[in-house]
This record gives structure tokens, sequence and C-alpha cells, in this order.
């Protein structure tokens, strides 16, 4: 399937869920919710430590809606749509050839959480998604796997929860613990986690300061990883690349209404590493960068 196909039919596939969603919240007393967020990406150039560097720019899609099934249990499903180009200059680290260009990510997950009582929900999420550079084979491609969560809601709305989850990530699994925070301090001050359709990803903390008007701010650092099937007429056929690092970064967020928000990113990814490996998830090279510049725009609307 060709890059713009791919884009045509993910974006399609998305309008349609949120077609069928708008109809279903335009009903009396629907218990549907919905939503739609929009996130450019840009990361400026960051250094190789062996010689050249790179540059990333793209974009992230989720769309989903969610029904309430009563008892204060809601399942849903959740679309998700990545597009990252990745740009090397004299990338002398990876023998003078880009390792990588542009990879894509499609799939979705299925959100469903059960409350338990006495303010306590549990939550799983079964998601599968295809991480792939262009060219790669789409059936080598798929990342797939769960989180499990608690959470307890407390009777002044605040609320706390952990989680883990388990992945297989082309030729890896991976299990990790997370946090989940929602904690008011006081009328301005807020503890949460980053927006999950944003530019750095749920994975960290962030401390956010209410303004009036409309208007908040927020600065946080999360753990991102980009982990993709390669080409198979690459430098490495059929191989596994990977990015990670730490996003550490300030958010100010315009609320035009309770539904509706536009959130500016601006930051840097510090620790960076990228990583090659064979077809197997044998390491072939990994490679240290420099902190890049990071922004992104996140448009989210709820209805």
């Amino acid at each position: 399937m060709s890059k713009k196909k791919c884009r045509v039919s993910t974006l399609s596939a998305l309008g349609a869920l949120l077609a069928v969603a708008s109809a279903a919240n335009g009903a009396e007393n629907s218990a549907w919710q919905s939503f739609a967020s929009v996130t450019p990406i840009y990361q400026g150039n960051g250094n190789l430590d062996n010689g050249g560097h790179f540059s990333m720019s793209g974009a992230i899609v989720r769309g989903g809606t969610s029904y309430d099934v009563g008892g204060g249990s809601r399942a849903g499903v959740t679309l998700n749509y990545d597009y990252y180009d990745f740009s090397f200059s004299n990338a002398a680290a990876f023998g003078a050839t880009a390792p990588w260009g542009t990879v894509q990510r499609y799939g979705l997950t299925v959100p469903l959480s059960f409350a338990v009582g006495d303010g306590w929900s549990v939550g799983f999420a079964p998601s599968a998604d295809w991480f792939k550079e262009n060219g790669a084979n789409t059936g080598d491609s798929l990342v797939w796997g769960a989180t499990l969560s608690g959470t307890k809601r407390f009777e002044d709305g605040n609320r706390l929860g952990l989680g883990a989850g388990v992945f297989s990530q082309i030729e890896k699994t991976r299990v990790f613990p997370f946090v989940i925070v929602d904690w008011r301090l006081n009328d301005r001050w807020r503890l949460v986690n980053p927006l999950p359709s944003g530019p750095t990803g749920p994975a960290g903390l962030e401390l956010d300061y209410r303004f009036d008007g409309g208007w908040t701010a927020g600065v946080g650092a999360s753990y991102r990883v980009l982990r993709f099937r390669l080409s198979d007429t690459g430098p490495v056929s059929n191989g596994v690349g990977q990015e990670s690092g730490v996003p550490v970064f300030l958010r100010v967020t315009r609320n035009f209404t309770e539904q509706m928000a536009l959130h500016f990113y601006g930051g840097v990814v510090a620790g960076g590493k990228l990583r090659v490996e064979n077809s197997s998830g044998d390491k072939l090279r990994t490679e240290d960068f420099d902190p890049a510049p990071l922004f992104g725009l996140t448009f989210v609307g709820r209805f």
C-alpha cells in the first residue's frame, strides 16, 4: 500500500467513526462521548555523537468514541495514526547512509473501564498497531498488547492510580509500570499526566497552572519510544529502528470551551538515542544525539 493511500484510508476510517459518533451524540439523552485530535509536530536538528544530525516532522491523529454501559462503566474504541518524516544529514554514524526515512503507525485501541465500588475503577485497554517505515512488510510490523490499571476517585474529584502494560513491540516484549495522576493541589495548581495525543506522549508528569480567561500553562517531562519495522530495501533489510528520549516541555493552552482546546508545546528531547537492529532484534548500532528542540500544536475537540 502506498504512503498516500495508507493516509487516505486511515483518515477515511477515522472520519467514518467520528461521523457515526457525532450522529449518536446528537440523539437526546445520548450516552456517547467522542473526541478527535490533530497534532503537527517538529523535532529540530539533533547532533549525532559520531557525526551528522537528523530532524523529524510529522503529525499525530487520534479519534474515538465511548459509550456509557451503565453503573459507571464505559466501552469505546480509538483510532490511531502517526506520520513521521525523518531527515538525516551527513549520517557518518550510520555509514553515511540514512538508517530510515518516513515512518507510519496506524491501528486501534479498545479502552474499557469498569466501576467496582467505593470510587474504584479498573481499566483494560487492548490495542493493535502497525508501525513501519515505508516499504516494510506489514505482516512483520504488528505491535500488540494491553494495559491494565486500577484508579481511585476521591470525593473531591482527585484521582490516583497504578497500572502496567505488556506489549509485543517488533522482536521485543516490553513490560512497564505507569502511574495515573489527576490531582488538584488548589484552585490554580494541578498535577496530571501529559495529554495522550500530544507530541510528548502520556508517560510522564506535568504541573499545570490555571490562569483566568481560559488559559492554562504546564511544565513537565515524559518518556517516549518510537519502535518500528524497517524497509525491505533499506540498508538493514527488514530490521528494526528505534528512537527514544525524554521530552522536557512547556505547554500553553487556550480553552475555547469545555469541549474545545488548542495546546502549544515547546521544549527539548533530552537523553536521545537512535538504535538499529537486524531482522531478529539483535543490536547492530546505537547512537546518542544531543538535546533536540521539540515543537507541537494539538487541537482537541470533544462532542
